[in-house]
């Protein structure tokens, strides 16, 4: 039985290598609103596309792990209802009972690397939480990105979660990290999370020798996280987000919201407290990093 199916598009750039950059499809199925959230997956592709590489944005449809959707499938994810949402450990029985989901950072880089590609766009990491002492509740996106040789292109991790933790908890799961074009770790809806970075590059040139260094080390595969920060310009208003962010908090402990349902419920309380304004942020970081991942997968 066939698990997973790489589109013919995409099984012809990687044979022939042609750059390919794979894309997440939870921001798709869970992250945006209908009807926009369409609109946006179909603009990121085209970004891919317009940079001279191929998109192969990633879900599970019909029993199957898809690499590279066709514009039916995408419709599918984007309007589709009862669209799961799937991490690494959810594939298994996904594929087992033939559900539809969308995958998040762990599932996609797994099946992205899996599949050999070398470059992933997406938003945020998710990360070690808030209240870890007490919670112990950290994303299944980090030992999957210590585990997966993949590059990640991203604008940090979701501000709602313990930066300065997740960090430590990457170098300790050796888990590499480059800032582009900044000593600064991006703060996801903001340029900087105000956390310093170690190793900075400034082309896609650049990063993309990182990545070649790392696979011809080899060893144990790790992730390379290439942090990329959203334009001051496109950013949401510090201050706000800061305001607002403190008030989400407090309303999730009124709440008694734990587990899984807090960044969830953080990052729709910051969307509708800013008039949405973390959302433009939101599409106006993944794009950015859908070009760059687009550049550096060409310059591979």
């Amino acid at each position: 039985m066939v698990l997973t199916e790489v589109s013919e598009e995409v099984r012809d750039a990687l044979a022939t290598g042609r750059p390919v950059v794979a894309l997440e499809s939870t921001i798709i199925a869970h992250g945006l609103p209908r009807p926009r959230n369409l609109d946006v997956a179909v603009e990121l592709e085209e970004i891919v596309r317009s940079l001279g590489a191929v998109p192969a944005t990633i879900a599970v449809l019909d029993g199957r792990a898809r690499v590279g959707l066709d514009a039916a499938r995408l419709a599918r994810i984007a309007g589709g209802d009862g669209i799961r949402k799937l991490g690494r450990r959810d594939l298994a029985p996904a594929l087992a009972t033939g559900a539809d989901g969308a995958t998040t950072v762990s599932a996609t880089a797994f099946l992205a690397a899996r599949a050999g590609i070398r470059v992933f766009a997406t938003g945020g990491l998710g990360g070690v939480h808030r209240d870890w002492t007490h919670s112990q509740d950290e994303s299944a996106d980090l030992p999957e990105l210590a585990r997966t040789g993949i590059a990640v292109v991203c604008a940090g991790v979701k501000s709602v979660l313990d930066v300065p933790a997740t960090l430590q908890r990457l170098e300790t799961l050796g888990v590499g990290v480059v800032g582009y074009g900044t000593d600064r770790f991006p703060g996801f809806y903001l340029t900087s999370s105000g956390e310093p970075v170690d190793w900075t590059v400034g082309s896609p040139e650049e990063a993309a020798a990182v990545i070649r260094a790392r696979e011809r080390l080899g060893g144990p595969a790790s992730a390379l996280i290439v942090a990329n920060p959203v334009p001051e310009s496109a950013q949401l208003d510090p201050d706000l987000h800061d305001r607002v962010l403190g008030a989400a908090l407090d309303a999730c402990a009124e709440h008694g919201i734990v587990g899984q349902a807090v960044t969830p419920f953080l990052l729709d309380y910051l969307s509708r407290h800013t008039d949405g304004a973390s959302l433009e942020a939101n599409v106006a970081a993944v794009r950015g990093n859908v070009r760059l991942a687009s550049l550096i997968a060409a310059a591979l």
